[in-house]
């Protein structure tokens, strides 16, 4: 668990923020997911003597950006149960304002839109594409973070 423990980190530091309201803005250029994942390398460094290796952060940025993007999933399901009559209200003038639409439409569109299948699209959509800027956040943590190694084998001072 102690090797988890700065991707877990990272990934809640990513579902936090990217499911607060104002804040979780910032997060529409993957902000808040490059940055968990350079977190976690960042944390990972830390606590090991040597430098890190490359696909250690790679694993530790997918595995952070992950765990983010289903903490931001839950906390963004849970947010639009909250405020489904504000979200229905909005759905059902967004609708009105199309004309011609087949009543059988309309109806599969209101139920998508407020049921679980919403939740489970944004688990789909939203754990990969966090996975991959996470493990992107990780290798720029890399090139930021990473310890340097003298030619006799013994860790130098990082720059």
């Amino acid at each position: 668990m102690a090797r988890f423990q700065p991707a877990l980190l990272g990934g809640l530091f990513i579902g936090v923020l990217s499911a607060l309201p104002v804040i979780g803005f910032a997060n529409c250029c993957c902000l808040w997911v490059i940055t968990g994942g350079m977190l976690a390398v960042y944390l990972e460094q830390q606590n090991t003597p040597k430098p890190i290796e490359t696909s250690a952060a790679a694993l530790s940025g997918l595995i952070a950006g992950a765990v983010g993007g289903l903490i931001s999933s839950v906390a963004g399901a849970l947010t639009l149960r909250l405020t489904g009559g504000v979200q229905q209200d909005a759905i059902e003038q967004a609708l009105g304002n199309i004309p011609n639409m087949p009543p059988e439409t309309m109806d599969m569109i209101r139920g998508f839109a407020t049921g679980p299948s919403l939740a489970l699209v944004m688990v789909a959509i939203t754990v990969p594409l966090y996975a991959v800027f996470g493990m992107l956040g990780a290798l720029l943590g890399v090139a930021f973070f990473r310890k340097k190694a003298t030619p006799d084998g013994m860790v130098g001072p990082t720059a």
